[in-house]
């Protein structure tokens, strides 16, 4: 499992495409197991906190019940309008939620978070994958990462 700061020191062409795609829209897609292993896909909105990919969810809301009970998680980047002109950006890994302490002094460093009760997931990551078309868009650039190991990539 990487940290976003990891990701950036390892792979920092990659991650600046992740990060700007990330950024670019609020709204992505989160996949989670259900209690009876059955996938769900919610909207959620992720944020670069420091070394962290942080995701955070309304209290009790059933993404965060999923994540607690199975840590496990894909994210996809918000898939735009369909004109294929930035690519698509796949994030899996391990959620863990923050603990209230680390809650509180997070909330302290970003005055834009709520102030009622929530949950906050840092988002440990397996591997990332970055997928659009080539320069010429006539066929996929596929490229991914995985902890301690360098970049690769293929093309469809």
């Amino acid at each position: 499992m990487a940290t976003w700061r990891q990701f950036e020191d390892e792979a920092p062409d990659l991650a600046r495409i992740a990060r700007a795609q990330l950024t670019a829209t609020k709204h992505h897609v989160l996949a989670t197991l259900r209690a009876d292993g059955a996938p769900r896909v919610s909207g959620t909105e992720v944020h670069i906190d420091g070394d962290d990919l942080t995701l955070g969810s309304m209290l009790g809301a059933m993404k965060a019940r999923d994540l607690r009970r199975d840590p496990r998680y894909a994210l996809h980047s918000n898939p735009g309008d369909g004109s294929m002109t930035a690519p698509d950006v796949k994030i899996t890994g391990r959620a863990v939620e923050v603990d209230e302490a680390a809650l509180a002094a997070h909330r302290a460093e970003r005055p834009d978070l709520p102030s009622e009760p929530f949950h906050l997931f840092r988002l440990e990551i397996d591997d990332v994958a970055v997928a659009g078309l080539n320069d010429t868009r006539t066929g996929m650039l596929i490229r991914w990462w995985r902890p301690g190991q360098p970049v690769r990539s293929s093309t469809r």
